[in-house]
């Protein structure tokens, strides 16, 4: 019989295409995945990779298992979304994903102060600019900027993210500018993965290539580069106003406004911890929506019902 680490294994091989690789997916050293691997093919009587230039290549048969284990991979995580989903106390382990920029200048309060509401839950944080997939519990709950958040989750659509022109308080781009002359300036711009969204393709359009003289792939680090007087940059509006040295010189239009999402897995939403996240957090941010939408002086805003959306 074959066990389920078996297939994990023969999986992270052909994933990684290297024993070192799969050996650090999968928390073994190397030579107990040579050694687990040469058992493996002596049981079947059967050889599951060969060794290419480009690394480990599966066989045929190495194929069949690759499937089947992401097959059982699938079912194994369905099966924990819906015992995950029964759980009807709000306590345990609550894993939530969202970037660096959400989380420095908006979340971190805001998960303070739902820890001090609900001490029997413990946060795990995952930081990233990537989309991790909520469908295969790379994590519970995403708190997202997208147009489109994708995958088939439900949650709701938190705020408008506003965006803006930002340069160094006090510094000489920021005396007389017009969005119309802004080929006259120096300019921070994005680079990958960043470099695709609205706002960048928006900056490169209206100012040119030529001007854009420092980029960077992280909005915190375009926010100090333009505090530092690099150069003019469009950021959103919530990092603006939190960036010290920072002062805002245009409001932009809507056209490459974003939205903020709080989104789960159905299977999981009924969870008691999870929707004590989500209906808390969705409170907590809904305060926050003046800031979010560049309209800093503005009354807090509760979330109304027609904010909670299924997302197809």
């Amino acid at each position: 019989m074959i066990a389920w680490d078996d297939f994990r294994l023969v999986k992270a091989i052909a994933e990684t295409r290297s024993l070192a690789g799969a050996a650090e997916v999968l928390g073994v050293n190397h030579s107990t995945v040579f050694r687990r691997l040469g058992a493996l093919e002596a049981l079947l009587g059967a050889r599951l990779f060969e060794r290419a230039r480009t690394g480990y290549a599966p066989t045929v048969t190495g194929e069949e298992l690759v499937r089947l284990a992401e097959r059982m991979g699938e079912e194994i995580t369905s099966i924990e979304r819906r015992i995950t989903g029964r759980d009807l106390r709000p306590s345990g382990e609550l894993r939530v994903t969202t970037n660096d920029t959400l989380l420095v200048h908006l979340l971190t309060p805001v998960f303070a102060s739902f820890r001090a509401a609900y001490p029997e839950i413990r946060l795990e944080i995952i930081v990233s600019n990537q989309t991790l997939n909520l469908t295969k519990r790379d994590a519970d709950v995403a708190v997202r900027a997208s147009d489109r958040p994708g995958d088939a989750l439900v949650g709701r659509r938190v705020a408008s993210i506003a965006w803006g022109v930002y340069g160094a308080a006090g510094g000489p781009d920021t005396r007389a500018f017009e969005l119309a002359h802004m080929r006259q300036h120096n300019w921070v711009g994005f680079a990958e993965p960043i470099g695709a969204i609205k706002a960048a393709k928006w900056l490169k359009e209206r100012a040119g290539e030529d001007r854009i003289v420092y980029r960077v792939n992280t909005l915190l680090g375009l926010a100090q580069a333009a505090a530092a007087g690099m150069g003019l940059a469009v950021l959103p509006c919530f990092i603006g106003a939190a960036t010290p040295g920072l002062t805002r010189l245009q409001a932009l239009d809507a056209e490459i406004d974003g939205s903020l999402w709080l989104l789960t897995h159905p299977d999981i939403k009924q969870t008691a911890r999870v929707r004590a996240f989500m209906d808390y957090v969705g409170r907590e941010l809904g305060k926050r929506r003046a800031i979010l939408e560049g309209r800093d002086g503005d009354a807090a805003e509760p979330l109304g019902s027609d904010d909670v959306v299924s997302v197809a």
